[in-house]
């Protein structure tokens, strides 16, 4: 499964790691962009291969759901399900103002100590599908990662007999590793993420929350940078 998805993003992120801090220059001089353009000066097309781009990544999540099947649950066994939709939003946007606001502050004193890229969330053209696709992106991050990389992954990780601590440690190097191209403070920042989002998963054995949480961080980065990259003076653009 890992290798289907997110391992192979972290094997793909230290690459591009290694090639950035081998690079020539500081690494804050250099940039790291989340949601470009597939297909410059064509918005049709464009938008045709951000549809498919955001359908394919949530492929492992088809296959997560599969196998569960197989044991005779389903994603439900990792709370990912419409049972609880207001209580998951609301704890969702409750964590999600606590992380987002101590994450903006750590990943600007990151980048002016120079460990980490500037990141570049958005480099859509100004089309009608801009924000739609950003809303989508946001989305798609969040399930596959949260389903995936907590619920999934500690489900198998349990089965297997690792202990509680084992498993909160490989789970939240995980979800660094993958974000190591954005720079250390991209990895250390999604490190303790991952920590408190397994101690979260732990405590109420839902990936819902966790869901609506990562949609809304993401959704803050995206959307927020696309309104905010140039008009104010503290937000750092490439």
């Amino acid at each position: 499964m890992l290798a289907l998805s997110l391992g192979a993003s972290g094997v793909s992120a230290l690459i591009s790691f290694l090639g950035s801090v081998t690079e020539p220059g500081g690494l804050k001089d250099q940039a790291a962009t989340l949601n470009a353009s597939a297909a410059p000066g064509r918005p049709w097309l464009d938008l045709a291969w951000q549809l498919f781009g955001i359908t394919t990544a949530l492929v492992p999540v088809a296959l997560v759901a599969h196998l569960l099947l197989r044991e005779g649950v389903g994603l439900r066994t990792l709370g990912f399900d419409r049972t609880r939709p207001w209580s998951d939003l609301g704890r969702g946007a409750a964590v999600a103002a606590v992380i987002g606001s101590s994450g903006i502050a750590f990943y600007l004193a990151m980048r002016g100590l120079g460990f980490n890229l500037t990141v570049v969330p958005e480099a859509l053209p100004e089309v009608w599908w801009k924000y739609p696709v950003l809303i989508l992106s946001a989305l798609q991050n969040s399930i596959l990662e949260e389903v995936v990389v907590v619920g999934y992954l500690l489900r198998r990780l349990d089965q297997l007999g690792w202990s509680p601590g084992a498993s909160l440690v490989a789970g939240s190097v995980l979800r660094g590793s993958y974000h190591l191209y954005q720079g250390i403070g991209g990895f250390v920042g999604n490190m303790v993420m991952g920590v408190v989002f397994v101690y979260l998963y732990r405590r109420w054995g839902r990936v819902g929350p966790l869901v609506a949480a990562h949609t809304l961080l993401d959704i803050g980065a995206f959307v927020g940078y696309a309104l905010l990259a140039g008009k104010v003076d503290w937000l750092p653009t490439a």
